[in-house]
């Protein structure tokens, strides 16, 4: 009954043997991943049945065909053998997981036997053809006191994990991360709330993995030895245990690539929510073709480098020291292009050496793989060479590659220079390597010189001319001879076919020699593979140095691509301010992308923010680059905090323990948020989180309610910030804030200049140019009209625009005349009052002194 539901057939007999054997396997994938997806060898097909079929059709648009026997038929979808990766990638890119059972049997007359030969999960996939370029996270999630978090890379073998007190920070993680699988302790995976919520941002996967703390640190205690002391907690051994045990279980045992868990302090590093790394556009640009800081900086030549970069910019440092160290290192290669030139060529020429440790580490390297590994470490001695005498950073790069043991040469004296794809094909160890192996090689050799001479000597022998040795899969090795010499065939010759012209014949010596070279090379085969394994085991006596020296060039891509692009780009080194509380000054500062993306016609602004002032009211009209200014500050805060230069004629920066903004509308539909809501949300986070050492990006905060809701909500937040002493830049069309200079400390009103055409023709012309001051007016009307309005809307809207202002004056006017005390005022005071206000809302005599 059973087999029939996951099947989803339909009839009552019994299920045909295959169909049984499918159930069968099916079952016992189903024990470790649930929800996976079986595609079963049949012949030179990948067949799924049942709900599989349907699911596998869905996703890869496959004919949906049935299976049917007698009794029993359901649905079934395959797909040929060959498009079998394709089909995978896909899958994984859906978050499909999938289990692969091939035939282990030629095919008789009986059930052929099948085993699952591959398990593959998007958060847990080593093959190179599978993977991308960036990091391949799985996750783990566990609760105790607050969150635990364990990452695991399979294919590199980097695990990490660290503990968090609040679920915000835990989702800024795994966000930052991008983890491809997320999997969840029972207490939040049986928490239907917890859950949902999760599953709205994450790609969880509902797995049976133990979070067990016993089996945990069994688990932890198989992989590393010992359960590490850095994890002191039992929810960071139940994570760290679980995502070990899930992997384990998807490389069916295999997880030697794994060598230490890293336990990373959230607060070591800049907080970067997010909202702030989703608004400064990091990773991912919110345009559908819009580029990203990464676009900009990924001028690294290693698949390693990239993903290096990329952990550097999720993790900007706090330490004075290492940031110095890094700059140190990008202005060296920066002074010296043709060091820096030389070091990008060579590393343009080496293979993802952090995947290829893992491989190796796990006896799983192809031999093509270990040819790439030897093409890549020959690079290293000249990769010294050229920092010889660098310090710093430079010079550690340079003793963690010159410490590695020379593997190179066993690897070249073993393998021939191509190597085959697969071990176990022939061709594969050079000669002279294995004395064993050359001696099956030499006499197979001498078998087939026989071969080679065979042709001369029979026809000498036969006196037919013509007569031809040749080879087919069928009848193997065989002598041919035409229709009019049949007659003088010898009476040796035993014939096995005849073709239209010519028949086809064998002999008793000629079927020895065969089966002797079939002996031998079947022999030489086995001891290829034997060599080629033994070769991988020694290689993975060296996983840990061959990991170290690939950090030490991942390291180096960075830093020479960081020196490349501020080469290239005309960044300066950004000087570090002295204390936690020192003043952000930029000159002439430009954003990195919008200026790449301008092809240079970038109009630069300079920065303060500090003692003179710690916030800024910044006004304008849409479209001036209010947005932009603002994330330019941000972006080279960012910068200077991973060690690199920055686009600015001069820069002076603090060190800031986090980053924080509101830039943008959005909505969370599904989530049963307004675009106000999440507003809402984001700034109550950045409210609760900003500090003194903190930058605070805001940008139109208060929209999507009423006019006086949202003011008072800014003017409030405003004032929180003030503070708390974060450094903080807020963009704005309220201009009622902008008198808020006089009243708190340290704010200072700049705006974005503009200028209406003098015509009246309702031109706008835009200066991008940040300058002292509150701005007069939005232009919204001027705005729209350069969106493309129909004119008799924006005419209409100036009009309603004139006489709602004149209505505000009147409102202002009541308001400030009933703070007076009016009985003092005489007709003519208070006339004369009346038109020195409606002068000033005019901008023809200066604002009304209070």
């Amino acid at each position: 009954m059973r087999a029939q539901n996951v099947l989803k057939g339909t009839g009552s007999g019994a299920l045909p043997p295959m169909l049984e054997q499918y159930v069968r396997l099916r079952d016992e994938v189903a024990e470790g991943l649930p929800h996976a997806l079986l595609l079963f060898q049949v012949g030179d097909f990948y067949e799924t049945f049942g709900e599989d079929a349907e699911r596998a059709a869905r996703i890869l648009g496959l004919a949906l065909t049935h299976k049917s026997s007698r009794d029993f038929s359901t649905p079934m979808a395959g797909m040929p053998l060959r498009a079998l990766d394709s089909h995978v990638e896909r899958l994984l890119a859906a978050g499909v997981c999938v289990a692969v059972a091939d035939q282990f049997e030629e095919p008789g007359t009986g059930l052929m036997e099948r085993k699952v030969a591959q398990l593959l999960t998007p958060g847990t996939v080593t093959e190179e053809r599978h993977l991308g370029a960036d990091e391949n996270y799985l996750a783990a999630v566990a609760t105790g006191d607050g969150y635990a978090l364990a990452l695991l890379d399979v294919s590199t073998g980097e695990f990490r994990c660290a503990a968090f007190h609040t679920r915000l920070a835990l989702y800024d993680e795994l966000s930052r991360c991008r983890a491809r699988e997320v999997l969840l302790a029972p207490e939040l995976s049986g928490n239907a709330a917890l859950l949902a919520d999760f599953q709205a941002r994450f790609p969880v996967m509902l797995s049976p993995a133990t979070f067990d703390e016993a089996q945990s640190r069994d688990a932890l205690t198989l992989t590393l030895g010992e359960v590490p002391p850095s994890l002191s907690s039992a929810a960071l051994v139940r994570a760290c245990g679980a995502v070990l045990g899930y992997a384990r279980m998807t490389q069916q045992g295999e997880l030697n690539m794994v060598r230490r868990v890293v336990r990373f302090e959230p607060g070591a590093h800049m907080r970067l929510p997010d909202a702030a790394v989703r608004a400064l556009e990091l990773f991912q640009a919110q345009a559908p073709q819009g580029r990203t800081l990464t676009d900009v900086l990924c001028q690294t030549r290693t698949a390693g480098g990239r993903r290096r970069l990329r952990a550097w910019l999720r993790a900007p440092l706090l330490d004075e020291l290492s940031i110095r160290a890094r700059l140190d290192s990008v202005e060296a290669l920066t002074r010296a292009p043709d060091l820096r030139g030389s070091v990008r060529a060579l590393l343009y020429r080496a293979h993802d050496l952090e995947r290829l440790a893992a491989r190796v580490a796990t006896r799983r390297a192809a031999p093509r793989e270990v040819a790439a590994l030897a093409r890549t470490l020959d690079l290293l001695p000249e990769v010294t060479t050229l920092l010889a005498g660098q310090g710093g950073l430079l010079g550690g790069v340079r003793e963690r590659l010159a410490g590695l043991p020379d593997v190179v040469t066993r690897i070249r004296a073993a393998l021939v220079d191509e190597p085959p794809i697969r071990a176990g094909e022939g061709g594969l160890i050079r000669d002279g390597f294995h004395a064993d192996l050359d001696a099956l090689r030499t006499e197979a050799l001498g078998h087939r010189a026989w071969l080679a001479e065979l042709e001369a000597t029979e026809r000498v022998r036969t006196g037919i001319g013509n007569l031809k040795v040749g080879f087919t899969g069928v009848f193997g090795y065989y002598l041919e001879v035409t229709g009019p010499h049949l007659s003088k065939v010898p009476a040796d010759y035993r014939q096995i076919a005849t073709l239209k012209d010519r028949a086809r014949f064998t002999r008793p010596d000629l079927r020895e020699r065969e089966r002797e070279i079939a002996r031998l090379e079947a022999a030489a085969s086995r001891l290829e593979l034997e060599v080629f394994t033994e070769l991988r085991a020694g290689l993975a006596a060296h996983a840990e140095a061959l990991s170290d020296a690939a950090g030490a060039l991942s390291d180096l891509d960075v830093l020479a691509a960081l020196a490349e692009v501020a080469a290239e780009a005309g960044w300066i080194r950004p000087e570090t301010a002295e204390g936690n509380g020192g003043e952000l000054r930029l000159t002439q500062a430009r954003h990195p992308v919008v200026e790449l993306s301008l092809g240079g016609r970038f109009v630069p602004n300079d920065v303060t923010l500090g003692e003179a002032g710690r916030l800024v009211l910044l006004t304008g009209p849409n479209m001036a680059g209010k947005s932009t200014y603002l994330r330019t500050a941000a972006l080279c805060a960012l910068l200077h905090q991973i060690g690199s230069f920055v686009p600015a004629d001069r820069a002076e920066l603090p060190i800031y323990d986090a980053v924080h903004t509101r830039i943008g509308a959005s909505d969370d539909l599904a989530g049963g948020r307004s675009t106000f809501m999440v507003e809402m949300s984001e700034l109550a986070a950045i409210l609760h989180g900003a500090t003194a050492r903190s930058l605070v990006i805001l940008d139109e905060i208060g929209r999507g309610t009423s006019t006086l809701d949202g003011l008072a909500i800014a003017q409030a937040a405003l004032e929180h910030l003030h503070a708390a002493g974060a450094q903080t830049l807020f963009a704005t069309h309220y201009f009622e804030l902008t008198r808020l200079e006089g009243e708190l400390p340290g704010l200072r009103n700049l705006h974005v200049a503009a200028e209406e055409d003098a015509a009246g023709s309702g031109g706008l012309t835009f200066y991008h140019q940040v300058v002292p001051g509150a701005a007069r007016q939005s232009y919204g009307v001027e705005v729209a009209r350069l969106a493309g309005l129909p004119g008799p809307v924006t005419t209409r809207a100036a009009k309603l625009l004139s006489a709602l202002s004149v209505q505000g004056d009147d409102r202002k006017l009541t308001r400030e005349l009933a703070a007076l005390d009016v009985g003092r005022l005489t007709p003519l005071q208070a006339l004369e009052l009346l038109h020195r206000w409606q002068r000033e809302a005019r901008g023809e005599v200066d604002a009304v002194s209070s």
